[in-house]
């Protein structure tokens, strides 16, 4: 295989992983608006939004983008997809201020209540977006070197771990501080986000080795090797 192909191919790959992570991200905030319970043991029921099954699968694919592409280009992705929230976000409140006629399908305020996403809610959000992507994608790099590049496991859940808790802690103490929950739900809001990010986060692990061999195999990548785009 040439050269090139190799490079076409890189680059497909990649714009094919920031489209999905973009896609999960802005899907997140345009959905978490519905709730569901979860009852993990007797007696403990978590109460969740729906928004936040795909994120902890946001961190499998910046891990993904770290690892095979490197540090810069994972905060790259990190960054658009900060930019394509707000850009959607932005649309949204605009279309929610136009008067539905008579006749639409869907009437002022249906459209309201799905999509009039509050401000304190998408700023928390993206807060917490932003400082847990960071952290993720530092911890991911300096856990890659010191371990030269072996033990995949390690990397991918010591990364997830803390900056799942700093998402958790981040997004729900704004909420809080904004009046959008109140104090008193504080601890088990958090302990509930962090455990359900968890249990996403180690389930997504074999799926990090698989595509992590596949990718590397396919472009002869060593351990420590990286794809340049």
């Amino acid at each position: 295989m040439t050269d090139d192909k190799y490079l076409r191919q890189a680059k497909f790959l990649y714009l094919c992983l920031a489209g999905v992570f973009i896609s999960l991200i802005v899907t997140c905030n345009l959905i978490f608006l519905k709730f569901f319970e979860l009852e993990l043991v007797d007696g403990f029921t978590m109460v969740l939004s729906v928004g936040l099954i795909p994120y902890p699968i946001t961190f499998l694919v910046t891990d993904l983008i770290s690892e095979i592409y490197g540090r810069s280009k994972a905060n790259q992705v990190v960054v658009v997809g900060l930019i394509c929230s707000v850009l959607v976000m932005g649309i949204t409140i605009v279309t929610d201020l136009i008067p539905a006629r008579p006749e639409s399908p869907v009437n002022d305020g249906t459209y309201s209540l799905v999509f009039g996403l509050t401000a304190a809610s998408v700023s928390a959000s993206m807060i917490a977006y932003l400082l847990a992507q960071f952290i993720d994608i530092k911890i991911f790099h300096w856990l890659k070197e010191m371990t030269k590049g072996k033990k995949l496991w390690l990397r991918n859940n010591l990364s997830t771990i803390p900056s799942q808790l700093v998402d958790s802690f981040a997004v729900i103490t704004l909420l809080c501080s904004f009046g959008a929950i109140a104090w008193a739900e504080f601890p088990i809001t958090v302990f509930s986000l962090f455990v359900f990010k968890m249990l996403v986060a180690l389930a997504d692990t074999p799926f990090f080795y698989l595509f992590s061999y596949l990718i590397k195999r396919h472009f002869k990548l060593g351990d420590l090797d990286e794809l340049k785009i």
